[in-house]
């Protein structure tokens, strides 16, 4: 039965990101994600964890500077060193944390990188990645975003991630199944989930429009859950999405979710 992970980056965000620990374990949580966790020290955050029987399941690769809006670095030929480095810098917090796999942006290409520039600078930095997350027994994933909200991220389709994949071939690097990036751009969720389900290795929900919690758009959840039920999914769902007021008024979603999922299991 797939389990649920709060999205601490997305959650909670009212509070201070070292007091969202705490909020999540109280809201029914007991494994979180966060996309960057190195705004604190490793050692803190593995305190919070232990302090509230939270399992932290992943986090991303560093992605640049994200404030100045990059959204990954993977694709950039002019950023290779700098990707490498934060290569050791992520499986140094993974190990730590205890995190099991760790998320790359691929990013945007800059001006004047044609596409097979782009493909080959991230094929390259992914055996890379996957070479060193290997040897820390940790699993390697990518991520397709809709160019709706991250014009000319170059990763944006489901397919596209699977042929760098097949290109990049690793045994520990999969697919990040973001549902809500994925209705956004291209559909076929149910039918996409089931032909590409040895390819996936976390799945992250929110709905459209708005990004908010399951249930406020047009994705039928109670319908995905099961479906991701049936086919045998045994990863985590992470709940990155923007409350649509706090997230504990808006988590009635997750008893529905966890009542669809007993009743199919």
């Amino acid at each position: 039965m797939p389990r649920f992970a709060a999205n601490l980056s997305m959650l909670f965000t009212e509070v201070p990101l070292l007091e969202r620990f705490e909020r999540a374990a109280r809201a029914g949580f007991s494994t979180v994600e966060l996309q960057f966790p190195y705004e604190a020290p490793a050692a803190v955050i593995r305190d919070k964890l232990v302090a509230n029987r939270l399992k932290m399941v992943l986090h991303n690769l560093p992605a640049g500077d994200w404030a100045g809006g990059d959204r990954g670095i993977a694709c950039d030929p002019a950023r290779v060193a700098e990707f490498r480095a934060g290569v050791a810098q992520a499986v140094a917090y993974a190990t730590l944390l205890g995190v099991p796999q760790l998320n790359c942006l691929a990013g945007k290409p800059p001006a004047g990188v044609d596409d097979a520039t782009a493909r080959r600078t991230l094929v390259e930095n992914l055996r890379f990645a996957a070479a060193a997350l290997k040897a820390a027994g940790l699993k390697l994933l990518i991520e397709p975003i809709n160019n709706y909200d991250v014009p000319g991220f170059w990763l944006n389709r489901t397919d596209l991630a699977v042929s760098v994949l097949d290109e990049v071939d690793a045994d520990n690097a999969f697919v990040q199944y973001d549902i809500y990036h994925a209705q956004r751009y291209e559909g076929e969720l149910a039918a996409t989930l089931s032909r590409h389900l040895a390819r996936i290795g976390h799945v992250q929900v929110a709905d459209n429009p708005g990004r908010n919690e399951p249930g406020t758009g047009e994705i039928n959840y109670p319908f995905l859950f099961a479906h991701l039920d049936r086919i045998g999914y045994k990863g985590w769902i992470g709940c990155e999405y923007k409350p649509a007021a706090t997230t504990e008024a808006g988590l009635g979603w997750l008893e529905q979710a966890r009542r669809v999922l007993r009743a199919t299991s």
